[in-house]
């Protein structure tokens, strides 16, 4: 059984990382008290880089020790803390790591999505990424969680990668849940889950707008258009 944890934790973090979301969400599970310090990764400060060796986000603070990798983090925080969100099996523990790297996954090919360059790579994008919903619906059970009534570190994991499309579909329909009534209903399911709604701010989905609509993109260029129609709002956060 995972003991309560007494060493201070400091979660470095980033506004809009999904990464440090997950890291975010296990400890809201543990209910664990910790500092969250945002760090700006466009001017990253000598003291983020000395406890960052690849230079990302989120790295967790354990008195005068530094965990980076989200996945690490996770499981750190899951062997140490209770309850665990991890099954007991050996077996399916294992499907539930490989399903986080699905997410992992998942989450680069949203990033290739919103940095496609022509029409012919987002199209491909997001024919990838309904792909990913559909292999999603067919391993889903009765819900409401990827592993029936408990929350896991899969539905750590997946809390994020929804959060996206609560802004992607603001600019068009894509299509990505279309026929999918499972994922649907685990989508919504997490995105009402206290630690995962906890999990950002209310600055959140500004910030991912600006950010999206500043990469250069195909995707930049709809959210312009549809800026134009106001069909997403135009407030900056720097305004």
């Amino acid at each position: 059984m995972a003991a309560q944890h007494n060493t201070p934790l400091v979660l470095v973090s980033h506004v809009l990382c999904p990464y440090v979301q997950r890291a975010a969400i296990v400890l809201k599970e543990k209910g664990v008290p910790f500092e969250r310090r945002d760090v700006d990764l466009t001017q990253k400060p000598d003291w983020f880089l000395a406890c960052s060796p690849l230079g990302k986000t989120p790295v967790l603070l354990v008195g005068d020790e530094a965990i980076f990798e989200s996945a690490v983090i996770c499981e750190y925080l899951d062997e140490s803390l209770a309850p665990r969100l991890h099954p007991d099996r050996p077996l399916e523990r294992a499907r539930h790591r490989a399903w986080m790297e699905f997410g992992s996954s998942l989450l680069n090919t949203i990033g290739a999505f919103y940095n496609a360059k022509d029409a012919d790579g987002l199209a491909a994008q997001v024919k990838q990424i309904r792909t990913r919903m559909e292999q999603l619906e067919a391993v889903l059970g009765a819900g409401p969680y990827f592993a029936g009534c408990r929350f896991s570190l899969v539905d750590a994991v997946f809390g994020p990668v929804f959060r996206y499309f609560e802004v992607l579909e603001e600019i068009k329909d894509f299509g990505f849940f279309d026929g999918l009534p499972k994922v649907v209903a685990w989508r919504v399911q997490l995105a009402q889950h206290p630690s995962v709604r906890a999990a950002t701010d209310a600055r959140y989905p500004q910030l991912l707008r600006d950010f999206l609509r500043n990469r250069n993109s195909v995707l930049s260029k709809l959210i312009e258009n549809a800026m134009r129609f106001s069909l997403v709002p135009q407030k900056s956060v720097s305004d």
